[in-house]
């Protein structure tokens, strides 16, 4: 098997915080890598390193001759130009219909789009989507993609799992997607504390290594022991698309958890949902929701009722975040009625979080909600729960200001459940929370007793704490799905058909249609503005960004100035973020 890249002995740290220790690794001809740790412990950096774009302070990165490396940044420039022209290059229209593959990637990533549509107007989804096309049209022998699966759908990771599992090249992924890693990948890389733990097989085998290595050698504190048997639990008893797990040491992952109970006890949780709740938690009856020629949903009558856990699937724009609002009360349908029982404390995680003082500190907006918190039969306090949500030791202390976007996302989810609500609605609570941060969260949900509704394009998650899952197939109904996920995308499978192939001119807009009420025209000019205003200071955050690269560069010795400029750029970043957010918020009430 021929060696691609090698890393050795390689090291890289900002000021005082090392990422890579002595790191020494390879990727071989066919191989097929997930990375994965916690954000922040050097995942990005790690393959930043191995496809050439950063070099390291020390050691060698030795690459084969002639080696051609595709990488996906997070974050990446997008050409004045137009989607064909930036996915397909200078080939011709007959050069890549001809082409069997390229055919393939269009029609699962960019279907239904002209490819005369102009990049400058696509949302940041869409121009990931446009990357991670542009990427994979082309040929490489190494294939690096960070977080491929953001902005994508069940049915576009679906896709492209299938996609990666039948290319030959070399692949790197970095992804927090632990149902992508189990299908695509064969070997797992941990990055934490400087240096990179090596596993055979993909998420499901690296859970059973990792946790034998622990037992082994009996270092590994009980939280965290008792984590990682009930994330084997889960493995071993879950849902019938789990099944058929590598055999890797098994008669000794059996012994680990032959005493561990299932991962929650179903109807204790239900038993105390009904006796917080009573016996109407929300009904339904008879509504119906509709957007600018559109109607999303169609008399609908259905109940939540207490201890339900449900998991709402759908394509993009079929009405579960419009759902999600009808049920917490913030949007009221067309027709029918909507029932809150008298004693529902709701709580609603929407995509568009709400803004904290950048000045105070994270356990001081805990403390706001609550000191103390029951979940289940045990009590935390705040400093207890930031520290199981990552946020550990000086973290705590540090302005909020000065977070990253994923970090205050986390940190919203936290102060929701630190109000003890009995009724949770979670729209897409996963995006940007690491694995370990995944798995705090489950373990918390698990003995949470109330009722749930779950809004999650991340497979492993949504089956993981939901007990049933709904589907929204834009009839304006709700379908059950006895067979979850899978019957889900055996269902569209059968009654979508085959998408469109992008063609030049006669295309559909990229976007799909965004769940939007009726706006009046003052509404859409004042949105204008607003997307016109954030324009302006995405642009001059831009330009400080490369200013900062340049000064970061020249300051390569002097550790405390880097840190300054480090934290100043991530709290820019943080800031896009929340802008890029507004801008799609604001483009929903402008419209088409």
């Amino acid at each position: 098997m021929t060696n691609l890249v090698n890393l050795q002995d390689v090291s890289l740290a900002y000021g005082p915080l090392v990422l890579l220790d002595s790191v020494s690794l390879g990727v071989d001809e066919g191989e097929r890598i997930g990375v994965v740790g916690r954000n922040g412990g050097g995942k990005s950096t790690l393959i930043s390193v191995l496809s050439g774009a950063l070099p390291p302070d020390s050691g060698r990165v030795v690459h084969n001759r002639g080696l051609r490396v595709g990488f996906l940044h997070q974050r990446d420039d997008f050409p004045d130009t137009t989607v064909g022209a930036f996915v397909l290059g200078e080939r011709a229209e007959h050069e890549w219909a001809g082409d069997a593959r390229a055919r393939d990637i269009l029609r699962g990533l960019l279907g239904g789009w002209s490819l005369d549509t102009p990049m400058a107007g696509l949302s940041g989804g869409e121009r990931r989507r446009a990357g991670l096309a542009r990427l994979l049209v082309g040929d490489h022998d190494l294939i690096v993609l960070d977080e491929p699966t953001n902005h994508l759908d069940i049915e576009g990771i679906h896709w492209l799992a299938g996609h990666l599992r039948d290319r030959r090249e070399a692949l790197v992924v970095v992804t927090h997607d632990r149902w992508f890693l189990d299908a695509v990948t064969t070997r797992t890389w941990e990055v934490g504390r400087g240096a990179v733990e090596r596993y055979e097989g993909g998420y499901a085998a690296y859970v059973l290594a990792k946790a034998e290595r622990e037992r082994q050698a009996a270092a590994t504190e009980e939280r965290r022991q008792n984590l990682m048997r009930k994330e084997l639990a889960w493995l071993r008893r879950g849902a019938p698309a789990r099944t058929s797990k590598p055999k890797f040491r098994i008669e000794a992952a059996n012994r680990l958890i032959a005493d561990e109970p299932p991962v929650r006890d179903t109807v204790e949780l239900v038993r105390f949902a009904s006796s917080r709740l009573g016996k109407t938690v929300i009904d339904l009856k008879d509504v119906t929701a509709t957007v600018p020629g559109r109607t999303l949903l169609d008399h609908l009558t259905w109940q939540l009722g207490p201890g339900d856990r449900v998991g709402l699937v759908g394509v993009n724009g079929a009405g579960k975040s419009t759902l999600l609002k009808i049920l917490a009360r913030e949007r009221e349908p067309e027709s029918g009625h909507v029932r809150t029982g008298r004693t529902v404390r709701l709580a609603h995680l929407s995509q568009n979080v709400t803004e904290l003082d950048p000045e105070a500190r994270p356990l001081q907006a805990v403390m706001d909600v609550r000191e103390h918190v029951t979940i289940g039969k045990r009590d935390y306090t705040a400093s207890q729960m930031l520290e199981r949500f990552g946020f550990r030791g000086e973290r705590q202390w540090t302005p909020i200001g000065d977070l990253s976007g994923g970090e205050r996302r986390r940190l919203q989810l936290l102060r929701l459940l630190m109000d003890e609500p009995n009724v949770l609605l979670l729209d897409e609570p996963t995006n940007d929370l690491d694995i370990e941060t995944l798995t705090e969260l489950e373990d918390l949900l698990d003995g949470w007793p109330g009722s749930l509704v779950l809004v999650s394009h991340d497979r492993y998650f949504l089956e993981r704490i939901t007990d049933r899952v709904l589907a929204l197939m834009g009839d304006g109904g709700l379908a059950f799905l006895p067979g979850g996920v899978d019957e889900y995308l055996e269902r569209r499978a059968g009654t979508a058909g085959e998408a469109a192939v992008p063609t030049a001119g006669g295309g559909e807009a990229p976007a799909a249609e965004p769940e939007r009420p009726a706006v009046s025209a003052a509404d859409r000019r004042a949105a204008q503005k607003e997307m016109q205003r954030v324009e302006r200071r995405m642009d001059r955050i831009a330009a400080r960004e490369a200013e900062l690269h340049e000064q970061m560069a020249a300051a390569a010795e002097d550790y405390t100035r880097l840190a300054e400029l480090d934290a100043e750029a991530k709290a820019l970043a943080g800031e896009k973020e929340e802008l890029e957010m507004i801008w799609l918020e604001q483009a929903e009430l402008v419209g088409d």
